[in-house]
């Protein structure tokens, strides 16, 4: 999940975590992300199923903003940008 300094968050899926992160830090892709600034990568899961992770990024998409951040918090109190331990 990336996120802007405002707080705007990206739920989306790679195959390549470490790419598609620096593609969004130097606004390579000219989506949501680029309109809304989110360059911060502040959660990941990872995982080998490629259908398992389509679901799941359905899944977090469908969830309202509290419940999103609660999984954030779990994973990464402090928001803080994992993108730079990538």
């Amino acid at each position: 999940m990336m996120a802007s300094e405002s707080g705007t968050l990206y739920v989306g899926m790679t195959n390549n975590l470490k790419r598609r992160t620096y593609e969004h830090k130097i606004w390579l892709v000219d989506w949501f992300t680029k309109k809304y600034w989110c360059h911060k990568l502040i959660y990941y899961e990872s995982w080998n199923e490629i259908e398992y992770m389509i679901l799941r990024e359905k899944q977090i998409k469908n969830w309202n903003r509290k419940k999103k951040e609660n999984l954030i918090k779990l994973f990464n109190p402090i928001w803080k940008d994992l993108g730079k331990e990538i």
